[in-house]
């Protein structure tokens, strides 16, 4: 206790408080006061009743009580109060303070295209909730609730802005040309591999039906390789000393002689 002496200037400290020329201590936050001090004892504190808080040092002998989140009010709790804060309120989604003390909420209005809901506007309690989209933002409905998005970025899809952006419209992107070329050909060239593929299969399996036959492979057939596949005929001389060659009507072999020409009748080779 610091006492006051007649005829001097009682100071007190910050956290005390003149009572009856004696310097008292003020009660902690959270705290009450139940008793003065005196000539023997000290202030006299106690802890503030559930539901009620003490903010600051005091010498107040009540402590105030919280503050009620009134459902039918539009209100809700946002933080509970404790002995040294108040309870905090807030307005329930959709509905913004009526005015700066916030004791009531009233519905918000749609904010239109071009303007998005801010939620922190409304919970520090401003009567417009609404707000212009920055640039590189939009909203394109009108809503109580929707705020601004920010535009789609082109880049971190790797394409290129085709339309640009406003307060009401999202980025329009779009390939860029070498990639949309790529996107075409890529398909046909893979198309055509395919073709040439299957040709190529189909020719392996129909040997055949795809590769003529070379003049070796007509030898090949005709007979083994290395034998003479058209043997010299025998000639034969006639009475004149001229060679006569046989030739062949019906399988019969018949003598011509050489140097004259063939005069088989069409009935003969019938």
């Amino acid at each position: 206790l610091q006492c006051w002496e007649p005829g001097d200037a009682l100071t007190c400290f910050d956290k005390q408080y003149q009572y009856k020329g004696r310097c008292c201590n003020r009660c902690r936050p959270g705290e009450k006061l139940v008793s003065e001090c005196n000539e023997t004892e000290d202030s006299v504190c106690t802890h503030c009743e559930s539901g009620h808080y003490q903010r600051s040092w005091t010498k107040e002998k009540h402590c105030a009580p919280h503050d009620i989140c009134e459902d039918n009010a539009g209100l809700i709790m946002k933080t509970q109060g404790n002995a040294t804060h108040n309870t905090v309120c807030q307005c329930q989604a959709g509905m913004h303070c009526s005015d700066i003390s916030c004791q009531t909420c009233v519905e918000n209005q749609p904010c239109q295209p071009g303007s998005g809901f801010m939620a922190a506007k409304a919970v520090d309690r401003m009567s417009s909730p609404c707000e212009p989209c920055a640039e590189g933002t939009f909203s394109n409905v009108s809503s109580k609730t929707e705020p601004c998005h920010p535009w789609t970025s082109c880049e971190e899809k790797g394409l290129m802005v085709k339309v640009k952006g406003t307060n009401t419209s999202d980025v329009i992107c779009a390939e860029s040309g070498r990639r949309s070329s790529l996107s075409v050909l890529i398909p046909i060239t893979a198309a055509v591999v395919t073709c040439l593929v299957g040709v190529c299969i189909y020719c392996l399996v129909h040997t055949g039906d795809c590769l003529p036959l070379t003049p070796a492979l007509v030898q090949i057939e005709a007979g083994k390789p290395g034998e003479n596949t058209n043997p010299q005929q025998p000639t034969e001389h006639d009475e004149n000393g001229l060679p006569v060659q046989e030739t062949l009507l019906r399988g019969q072999p018949v003598a011509q002689e050489d140097g004259k020409e063939s005069r088989i009748s069409e009935q003969e080779m019938l």
